[in-house]
């Protein structure tokens, strides 16, 4: 796709939220699209406030092998927009991993489309770039907005009991003793069979809980991503990158590691001397926690791949720990299930090759064709963890997850 193949046409907007469910519902139909939202945050900011692609020209679906490789070939075949994920187990090609354990949602492991069609929204007008601008401006705002429904029941179980959660966690102290590592981020599954839920009314109730500047509404065939996070992954805009690590408020130890992580992540693909820490312990408050949010910048080497950026910072460090391929290894061996597309990563890449995308935490996922449900909470551990006190933090964490889907 060219720059040139689409016509871009803007439209005022009278009533933005207005406008915004009924985007989403004129969305609803496509097999796939992506739908990323800064719910108006100003945290080194979206270029948008709320974008939309729909629709596929073309598109690269793989699992883990040569994925990244795969993907930087389809990124080189033409300058287009791309919206997609990065899942976690992206992490076994970079580090020579495996990971056997069950996934009951089933993303593939990567995913990129060139969308046929484009929209922006912000407080003022909505932009659509598509061949047939006008008569797809026409169909979303006669597009009626379904009243508010509730999900079917079923029962949410625990990937992990209580007790053996906390033996996990002291076992995890026992491996940060003896040096294996200083601190690992551990996360468990909450999970639901057949589950039937409308995934847009969810979504829509998860982000008038919840809503985070890094909020997506992913839809790829059967399989669903209800985003709420609060963190960016990554961004890329000319020849700058940044990341934007975030922790709790009281464990400024251990956001410091994360860091120093990060640092050094950006450091292999950064100029020598490039890399700064911008704003070091942000604290900025989200609607069900206070969060210390860091920004690590720096300026690329020349000639450097959207493939080896990826491969040198990811997975991030704030869902990893240090040092990073050890801690990947216990979270293999102590999880219950395969993270999937959780701690994973949402976002696009435009047709000059910069990019911007999340970090996948906050977030239901939801399987349409098996009915399977799931969402994940975790922490950092570290030593001094408290078991107890870790388990509630998880627990917190899932509350908007639970209540969005009451």
């Amino acid at each position: 796709m060219n720059k040139t193949d689409f016509n871009r046409t803007a439209f005022p907007v009278n009533n933005f939220n207005v406008i915004k469910d009924k985007m989403l519902n004129w969305a609803n139909q496509f097999s796939i699209f992506c739908f990323l939202d800064n719910h108006s945050y100003q945290i080194e900011p979206h270029s948008e406030e709320c974008l939309l692609a729909a629709g596929t020209r073309r598109d690269i679906r793989c699992n883990t092998g040569t994925a990244l490789e795969q993907l930087q070939q389809f990124i080189n075949e033409k300058s287009s927009w791309l919206f997609g994920h990065l899942g976690y187990d992206i992490k076994n090609e970079i580090e020579n991993l495996n990971s056997l354990h069950l996934d009951g949602i089933q993303f593939p492991d990567l995913y990129f489309f060139e969308p046929e069609i484009i929209i922006r929204l912000n407080a003022t007008e909505i932009i659509i770039e598509a061949e047939n601008a006008s008569g797809i401006f026409s169909a979303i705002n006669n597009r009626e907005i379904p009243g508010s429904t509730s999900p079917g029941k079923f029962e949410i179980k625990n990937r992990i009991e209580k007790e053996e959660y906390c033996n996990i966690i002291n076992k995890l102290k026992q491996h940060i003793l003896r040096g294996d590592c200083y601190e690992i981020n551990f996360c468990q599954e909450f999970y639901a069979e057949h589950a039937e839920l409308n995934p847009l009314g969810v979504y829509k109730r998860l982000s008038a809980l919840s809503p985070n500047p890094f909020s997506a509404l992913y839809k790829l065939n059967d399989k669903w991503l209800l985003c709420a996070s609060p963190e960016r992954y990554i961004k890329k805009q000319g020849n700058n990158i940044l990341s934007q690590p975030i922790k709790g408020t009281s464990k400024r130890n251990l956001h410091s590691e994360v860091v120093d992580l990060v640092r050094n992540d950006l450091a292999k693909v950064c100029k020598d001397g490039s890399v700064h820490v911008d704003e070091l312990y942000g604290i900025y408050s989200f609607p069900q926690v206070h969060q210390m949010i860091s920004t690590v910048s720096g300026e690329l080497k020349e000639d450097i791949s959207i493939g080896e950026i990826i491969k040198a910072s990811f997975p991030m460090g704030s869902m990893t720990g240090a040092p990073k391929k050890r801690v990947m290894e216990l979270i293999e061996r102590y999880e219950k299930t395969k993270r999937g597309i959780f701690s994973g990563a949402v976002g696009y890449i435009n047709p000059e090759g910069d990019f911007d995308f999340n970090v996948v935490i906050r977030s239901i996922m939801y399987n349409a064709a098996t009915n399977y449900l799931s969402f994940s909470a975790g922490s950092g551990i570290t030593f001094y963890s408290d078991a107890e006190k870790e388990w509630e933090e998880c627990m917190m964490k899932a509350d908007a997850m639970r209540e969005a889907l009451k």
